[in-house]
């Protein structure tokens, strides 16, 4: 039987809107358990930012089956979890535009949406969605302040198209509670009052589902 008790947070948001530094920092706090996008053991990353178009179905494939993973990880254990990135993200923003870029083929694409279809039917959207909105120069800043390697080539056009899709993919978002966090302007890994700012804005979300 499912345990209805604990809760399912996820963040959304560009690359270096600053996901997994607040699933962090919520974790800590609200001592909720936390899982990351795998980053790190990832085979597929780096490949991919060297050819986009050999490997971009590998790594949605991957991405798809490593984020279906956690959600039953997630809908099966007894704690509350707040999660970086989710399934979603992948299914609306990056598989579509990878397609539409030529990155991806049709058939590529086609095969994968109905992979992610058949999972969708088995998959509770979050308790609550908190959506990190950043601008394509603030991104960047923070991309660059991390000095991941593989992210230098990334392209301006594509944070550009990916935050396109963000805001049309979060106007439509209808599955559950939301909160937009607009970070242009905060520094929540530093400043401790733009961090309590967002807490308070999630404790008052939460309230109404606890």
């Amino acid at each position: 039987m499912e345990n209805t008790d604990h809760k399912h947070i996820a963040i959304a948001g560009n690359i270096g809107s600053g996901k997994t530094t607040l699933t962090g920092l919520l974790s800590k706090h609200f001592k909720w358990e936390p899982h990351y996008e795998d980053v790190d053991t990832n085979p597929y990353l780096q490949s991919f930012y060297k050819d986009m178009q050999r490997w971009s179905f590998n790594l949605q494939i991957y991405f798809l089956n490593s984020r279906f993973r956690q959600i039953i990880d997630i809908r099966k254990g007894e704690k509350s979890v707040v999660q970086d990135r989710t399934i979603y993200e992948d299914a609306y923003i990056f598989a579509p535009n990878l397609h539409e870029m030529g990155l991806m083929t049709t058939r590529d694409f086609e095969n994968y949406i109905s992979l992610f279809e058949l999972m969708n039917q088995f998959i509770q959207p979050p308790d609550l969605l908190i959506y990190l909105q950043a601008s394509v120069p603030a991104l960047v800043e923070q991309i660059q302040q991390r000095g991941r390697d593989y992210e230098e080539s990334i392209r301006l056009d594509y944070l550009k198209m990916l935050n396109e899709r963000y805001e049309k993919w979060i106007s439509g978002y209808k599955m559950g509670k939301l909160l937009i966090v607009n970070i242009d302007k905060l520094d929540f890994k530093n400043n401790p009052e733009d961090l309590s700012m967002i807490i308070d804005r999630i404790n008052a979300e939460l309230h109404g589902l606890f």
